[in-house]
C-alpha cells in the first residue's frame, strides 16, 4: 500500500483522465473488438491466439480472484482514495488485476506475433501504461498487477509456439479449443458449486460472487461459440482476411456494429426468456461469437472479391 499512496500524492486532473482513458483498452469490449479485428483483417490464426490465450487467462484470473479472495485496496484502508470513477469498472476481488491479465494477453500477443518494430513498441507501451494505470486509479495493489503480468507473459511465450503448429495441424487446433472449454466448464463448477467462506456470501461481498459467476457463464458462451467458429470456417466457410483498405474498414465498421447491437438488443429478451438466469448471458455471448465468427465472415468474399477487381483495375 506505501506504492499507492506514493501514486496517490502525485496525482492531478491531467493525469488522472489521461490514466482513466488508458485504463479503458484494458476493458473487455476493447479486448473482443481489437481480437476480432484480428481475426477478421489480418491473420485468421492470430485471432484464434489472441482469443483463446485471453479465455484461458481469464479463467486463470477469475480463479485466483475466488480462491484467495483479496479485498481491494480501499476496503483494506478505508482512508485511501481512488481517482473518481474507477471504482465502476472495478468488479470481483482485487488479486489479481483483471484489466492487466486482458491487456498484457492481448497486446504482448500482438508483439509477439508481428515482427514490425513499431508496432512491437506501440504494444508493448500499453503492456506497460495499462498496468500502471490500474495502480495510479488505486484499484489494484502491485502484487495484483505483477501476478498478472507474470501469468500473461507465461500463457503468450508458452501459447505462441503451439499456435504457430495449430496452423498445420487442425487435431492440434481442435484439442486447443476443446481444452479451452474444459477449462471453463471447470471454473464455472468450482464459483456455482464450491462452498465458500460465510463472509462472501455477505450483503457486502456477495458482488463479488456474482462478478464471478457472470464472468463464467460469459466463457462458457464465447468458448462454446468459439469451437463452432472453428468446425464451421475449417470445414465450409474457409474465409479470407484479405481485401482492400476501404472494404476493411467497411467490414470492420459494419460487422462491430452488427456484433454489438447483438449484445445490447439479446440482453433484455433473453433474459425474460430464461427468466434471469445466467444462461441468458452464455446464450447471448455465444450468438455473438458465432455471428462475428462464421456468420458475419460469409460476406468476405464479396469483400475479397472488390480488393480482387480493384488491383486488376489498377495493374491494368
Amino acid at each position: 500500500m506505501d506504492f499507492l499512496y506514493f501514486l496517490e500524492k502525485l496525482r492531478n486532473p491531467v493525469c488522472d483522465a489521461f490514466f482513466s482513458l488508458i485504463t479503458q483498452l484494458g476493458e473487455e469490449t476493447a479486448f473482443m473488438a481489437i481480437a476480432i479485428i484480428v481475426f477478421w483483417c489480418f491473420d485468421k490464426y492470430q485471432g484464434y491466439f489472441l482469443l483463446i490465450t485471453g479465455f484461458v487467462g481469464t479463467i486463470f484470473n477469475q480463479f485466483l480472484k475466488m480462491l484467495f479472495r483479496v479485498p481491494r485496496p480501499w476496503v483494506k484502508n478505508p482512508n485511501f482514495t481512488v481517482v473518481k470513477g474507477s471504482v465502476e469498472g472495478a468488479g470481483g476481488f482485487s488479486f489479481p488485476s483483471g484489466h492487466t491479465q486482458t491487456s498484457v494477453t492481448l497486446y504482448g500477443g500482438i508483439a509477439r506475433a508481428n515482427g514490425c518494430k513499431w508496432l512491437r513498441i506501440t504494444m508493448i507501451a500499453l503492456c506497460v501504461l495499462i498496468p500502471f494505470s490500474r495502480l495510479y486509479l488505486g484499484v489494484h495493489t502491485p502484487l495484483d498487477v505483477g501476478v498478472s503480468v507474470f501469468i500473461s507473459i507465461a500463457l503468450v511465450f508458452g501459447g505462441y509456439p503451439l499456435f504457430k503448429r495449430a496452423e498445420t495441424n487442425k487435431k492440434l487446433m481442435c484439442l486447443i479449443v476443446l481444452s479451452t472449454l474444459v477449462l471453463v466448464v471447470f471454473y464455472t463448477l468450482f464459483v456455482c458449486l464450491y462452498n465458500f467462506p460465510k463472509e462472501v456470501y455477505s450483503e457486502v461481498n456477495y458482488h463479488n460472487l456474482e462478478s464471478a459467476k457472470n464472468n463464467a457463464f460469459t466463457l462458457i458462451g464465447c468458448s462454446v461459440g468459439l469451437i463452432v467458429v472453428y468446425f464451421v470456417d475449417s470445414k465450409f466457410i474457409k474465409f479470407e482476411v484479405d481485401a482492400v483498405w476501404w472494404a476493411q474498414i467497411l467490414k470492420v465498421v459494419i460487422g462491430l456494429g452488427l456484433v454489438i447491437a447483438l449484445k445490447i438488443l439479446l440482453k433484455s429478451p433473453l433474459d425474460n426468456l430464461f427468466n434471469g438466469n445466467l444462461i441468458a448471458r452464455s446464450v447471448r455471448y455465444f450468438l455473438m461469437v458465432v455471428t462475428a465468427g462464421a456468420i458475419w465472415p460469409l460476406s468476405f468474399k464479396w469483400f475479397s472479391h472488390f480488393g480482387k477487381k480493384h488491383n486488376k483495375k489498377h495493374l491494368e
